[in-house]
């Protein structure tokens, strides 16, 4: 028992200092020593509901839209092109579109996988953020839609 009132007595012994510590409220019309009117923070007027600061305007790179450019790439074929088309929304493509321009079969079988994977790899990324390595199997399609890309970033630029 007598462990126990020790205890009792330390962890009042801890509430009575921090109590003290605290200091006593002033009365109302009264500042706090060393606190005057002029010194004192002023406290920001309580919210019902937090606000969000819109982007500024600056903050935005490319100019919203549908933007169309021809991107060609070197197959062992011999040079491709693809068309590429993205909607871009506050930097983020929104939406994709490719036509395939393929000058032998087999680069059209791969620009066909290429334009039936894209959106998915690419639709709500940022424009400067996308980068396109292999689509559905296709990786020499790729380079074309790159160069497309960049024409597009040249064209949309603020």
């Amino acid at each position: 028992m007598t462990g126990k009132r020790v205890l009792h007595a330390l962890a009042a012994a801890s509430l009575l200092g921090v109590a003290g510590c605290a200091g006593t409220a002033p009365s109302p019309g009264s500042e706090p020593a060393g606190e005057t009117a002029s010194s004192a923070a002023p406290e920001a007027p309580a919210s019902a509901e937090p606000t969000e600061a819109a982007p500024a305007a600056s903050d935005q790179t490319y100019e919203d839209g549908e933007f169309t450019q021809v991107g060609s790439y070197v197959s062992p074929g011999g040079t491709e092109e693809i068309g590429v088309t993205l909607t871009l929304e506050k930097d983020v493509v929104t939406a994709v579109t490719t036509e395939p321009m393929p000058s032998n079969p087999t680069a059209k079988l791969y620009q066909e996988r290429f334009s039936g994977g894209i959106q998915e790899e690419i639709v709500g990324k940022k424009l400067d953020e996308l980068k396109v390595d292999k689509v559905a199997g296709s990786s020499l399609t790729s380079g074309g839609f790159a160069e497309a890309t960049d024409l597009i970033k040249s064209e949309a630029k603020l």
